[in-house]
């Protein structure tokens, strides 16, 4: 197809047009593409689509799921509504994951693909104008383009998210508090978890306390310590400590603690 098109020589021009000249292309482009298509294109593609599809969990079970889960907050977390789509490079730039992963769009932005990578922007944001704490949390449908496969397994899902963002204060003090009060919050949102830890880094160990180990697991942007979420023996959730604000912000000082659970996972239980 590229060679078609004029080989890598194409790509790389495209490659190089700016924001605004590469969005003016593609937006004619789309435009042309939808003028071409009728009512029964549409149909027919909404019915073999994978991303357009309406989730399978009846809406009621999810909201009560989802309700479940933010009711459960302490009151220091702030709750966001955040947008269906963030900046281009979020997942890829910053947690470093597969750009083909994620729903990229015309305008320089891409689908929300994890709502913690959503909340670590916005907890960036917040820690530049403050010197305290953020806690953030949200409730997000997201969508990944890689293929999954079993049930509970979707394209688009729900996440519930929580982050914790601030500064580091010496002796693990920042995350043994933080894994702590987001320990507690699953046990509270999800019931009777079980909570398997991976310790990345052996000073971490003190943070895992009396948790049961999972040594035998590999993640890619976790540091320090990470952790998976069972319920009645199916995983629901993750979570651990990343280096996305010190990415964000520059400073290596920064501290950041993600949790996540499929709420569409959970509400199928």
């Amino acid at each position: 197809m590229l060679r078609a098109l004029g080989g890598e020589d194409a790509l790389d021009r495209l490659a190089r047009l700016s924001g605004s000249d590469l969005t003016t292309l593609l937006l004619a482009l789309t435009r042309r593409r939808a003028s071409a298509l009728s009512g029964p294109d549409v149909l027919r593609q909404y019915r073999s689509d994978r991303f357009v599809g309406p989730s399978s969990i009846p809406f009621g079970v999810l909201r009560a799921a989802e309700d479940r889960l933010l009711a459960a907050l302490p009151p220091s977390f702030d709750v966001v509504g955040l947008a269906p789509v963030v900046p281009l490079g979020t997942c890829s730039a910053v947690a470093e994951l597969d750009q083909n992963n994620v729903l990229s769009t015309t305008r320089g932005t891409e689908v929300a693909a994890d709502a913690t990578n959503s909340l670590a922007l916005e907890a960036a944001v917040r820690r530049q104008s403050s010197a305290d704490d953020v806690r953030l949390a949200a409730v997000q449908r997201v969508v990944r383009a890689q293929m999954f496969e079993g049930a509970g397994r979707f394209a688009h899902f729900t996440l519930f998210a929580a982050v914790s963002a601030g500064r580091d204060r010496g002796s693990l003090a920042f995350e043994r508090q933080h894994f702590d009060e987001h320990i507690a919050l699953l046990r509270e949102a999800c019931g009777d978890v079980e909570v398997r830890v991976t310790v990345l880094d052996p000073r971490f160990e003190v943070v895992r306390g009396s948790l049961p180990a999972d040594p035998s697991r590999r993640t890619g942007y976790y540091k320090g310590l990470c952790y998976k979420v069972y319920l009645h023996g199916e995983e629901i959730g993750d979570g651990g400590f990343t280096d996305w604000t010190q990415r964000l912000l520059g400073n290596r000082k920064e501290r950041l603690l993600i949790s996540g659970v499929g709420v569409d996972r959970l509400a199928s239980l």
